[in-house]
Order: structure tokens, then sequence, then C-alpha cells
């Protein structure tokens, strides 16, 4: 099995989510990579701290959806759980896993549940098409199927995302887990929650322009994929004529350009 965290300039909780790792069950058995997307604060340094782990280190803010590929292509692993650097794990979280994955053939994905500092599950189940927002799940005792759950944590096949070549490199910042979601739907295949697998996420209260206008130009792309080339279209110019007219001139500025969140454009 093998481990996936993408982190950036957030050096204090990459630590708290590598040492919860460390401290998982069964870590002996476990690869751990760790993809710096470009991160000015001394997150890379971390590696000295932590020597079992493989870090990936970017020049630049390459954005999730490239860094997410950098890390699975790396693992070695059967599974690869992706994790962001706003995570900690319980102990037995990984292995519960895993656990569900080789009992359901029929599931190319497991996910735990997100809880916040109080133990209370946190925001994490959304819809799809995605609208950005997230509703907390219900703490059951079973697994259960789920449409689209958030990719703060998200353990797949490896083989799934191989047949898919790769996750999808339109997205920039967002998307990549909505993606990853609609094609295990188109493939008859299902998500799993494991509402047993407990992983605090601490989430963010805020986005910059940058990141609001990388959603929104993720959604047309979903859009586009999925439903059609007219409602991807739609999307595109709300993308656009939406900041113009709320004044949201940062948003406007990036969206109007067509930037993603590495600087390039479409």
């Amino acid at each position: 099995m093998s481990v996936v965290v993408v982190s950036r300039n957030r050096a204090a909780m990459l630590h708290r989510c590598l040492n919860s790792i460390e401290a998982s069950a069964g870590r002996a058995t476990f690869q751990l990579i760790v993809v710096d997307n470009g991160s000015t604060d001394g997150s890379a340094q971390l590696s000295d701290e932590f020597p079992n782990a493989q870090f990936i280190r970017l020049p630049k803010n390459f954005g999730l959806t490239k860094a997410l590929n950098l890390g699975w292509r790396a693992a070695d692993a059967e599974y690869v759980l992706f994790l962001h650097d706003d995570t900690e794990l319980e102990p037995a979280a990984i292995g519960l896993l895993a656990d569900t994955l080789d009992a359901n053939a029929d599931a190319a994905a497991a996910c735990p549940l997100l809880v916040d500092g109080s133990g209370k599950p946190a925001p994490q189940l959304g819809v799809l098409p995605p609208t950005g927002e997230w509703r907390p799940a219900t703490a059951g005792t079973a697994a259960m199927a789920v449409e689209f759950p958030r990719g703060a944590a998200l353990m797949l096949r490896v083989y799934f995302i191989k047949a898919l070549r790769q996750i999808d490199d339109r997205y920039g910042q967002c998307g990549a887990d909505a993606d990853l979601a609609a094609e295990i739907r188109r493939g008859s295949r299902k998500i799993l929650l494991v509402p047993g697998a407990r992983v605090m996420h601490t989430g963010r209260s805020g986005y910059s322009a940058l990141e609001r206008a990388d959603f929104l130009q993720a959604r047309a792309v979903f859009l586009g994929k999925y439903v059609g080339f007219a409602a991807g279209l739609k999307a595109r110019i709300a993308s656009i004529l939406g900041p113009l007219l709320g004044l949201r001139l940062g948003e406007f500025k990036y969206t109007v350009a067509l930037q993603k969140i590495d600087g390039t454009q479409e």
C-alpha cells in the first residue's frame, strides 16, 4: 500500500499529518510519498525528520491534480491513499480502508469518515456535477456507497487510475476528486465510505481569487466532459460573466484568461 500526501506551504499541518501516518498500524508495510508543491516555508526540509518518507519536490505550484499524478506514478503498491496535508489519521484508518477494498471487488475506492477537531462528522459529501458545497456524512457502522466524497482522504485501486491513463490533468487545484468519482460511477464501480476509519480534516475557511477561479473553470471542464459541449460552454461563459457582474475582478482576471493554478493557460 502507498500513501501520497500533497502539500504546499503548510509545514505545521504537514508535520502533524506525517506524525499521524507514522503512528498508523502496520506502518512498516506501506510506502509514504510526499509531493511538495513548490513550498517556500520549509516544508520540504521535513524530509530530515521523516527519513522513511519519499519527498518529491516541485519547483513551483503545479496544482493538486498534477501532484496527484506524480504521486501515484511513484507508488509501488496495489492501493494508493491520497491525503491532503490538513488531515490527521487515527491509527487503524489505513488498514480499515485497505481491508474494505480487499473485501469488496466491486469498489474502486474507499474513503474514511472525515471528522472535525471535536470528533463530529465534517463536511465531506458533495453532488455531481460539483457545486463546491459539502455536507457531513452520517456516522453509521457499516461501509456504505457514496456518490462523491471530498478528496482530502481517498484510497483507490491503482489499476483503476492506470485504466484511465492518469487523473485528467485539465483540472488544476479543484476537480480531480469529482472527476474520479464520475469515472468510477461511469465504470459501474463503487466508492465506499468506511465510518470506522476516521480522519480529522481541518479544511479551510476561505480561498484566494485564483483558487475560486480554478473551481469555476474545473466545473466547466467537468460539465463539458460528462454532460456535453453546450453545458461546458455555458459554464465557461458563466465563469467569466459571474465574477465580472459580481465585481469579483480578481476571479475575472483569471477566468477570462483561462489561467490555471500553475500559471499556464488552456
